[in-house]
C-alpha cells in the first residue's frame, strides 16, 4: 500500500489534509487506534452498508405491507362489501406510491400516499372488530 497514489493514499498526503476533530481525537472508535485512512474506509464502508440496508428495508417494508394485507384475506375476505372501499384505497395507494416515486419523483407525494396507505389499512383492519369503526368515528366526532 506504500506505493499507492491518488486520494486513497491519505497517509502520504501529510499536511494536505487538516488535522481537525473529524480526523483526530474525538472519534467514537478512537480506542481502536485507527489511522486516518482506516477511519475513512470505515466511514465509507458503514455509509455504503447503511444505504444498502435502508434500500432493503424499504423493499421488505413494501413486501411486509402486502403480506400483512393479504393475511387478513384468509380470515373473512378482502372484498366483502364492508371493506371493499378500504381495500381499493389501500391497493391504489400502493400503486400511487410508485407513481409518486418513479414517475412524478415527489417525496412529499410519496409520504402522503404512505400515510393514506396506513390509514386505509387501519380502517380495513377495524372492519374485523365489531363496532370498532363506529367507536373510532365517535372519538373523532363524526
Amino acid at each position: 500500500m506504500a506505493n499507492s497514489k491518488g486520494w486513497f493514499n491519505l497517509e502520504a498526503a501529510g499536511g494536505v489534509i487538516p488535522d481537525t476533530q473529524f480526523f483526530e481525537g474525538d472519534s467514537a472508535f478512537s480506542f481502536l487506534g485507527l489511522t486516518r485512512t482506516q477511519r475513512l474506509y470505515g466511514f465509507f464502508g458503514c455509509l455504503a452498508a447503511g444505504f444498502v440496508l435502508s434500500l432493503l428495508g424499504s423493499i421488505f417494508l413494501f413486501l411486509g405491507s402486502l403480506a400483512s394485507f393479504a393475511s387478513t384475506g384468509f380470515l373473512i375476505g378482502m372484498f366483502k362489501p364492508v371493506r371493499v372501499i378500504a381495500t381499493i384505497v389501500f391497493l391504489g395507494s400502493i400503486g400511487l406510491i410508485f407513481v409518486g416515486a418513479f414517475v412524478i419523483r415527489s417525496d412529499i407525494l410519496c409520504i402522503i400516499f404512505v400515510i393514506i396507505e396506513y390509514l386505509a389499512y387501519t380502517w380495513y383492519t377495524l372492519s374485523y372488530i365489531p363496532y370498532a369503526r363506529t367507536a373510532v368515528l365517535r372519538v373523532f366526532g363524526m
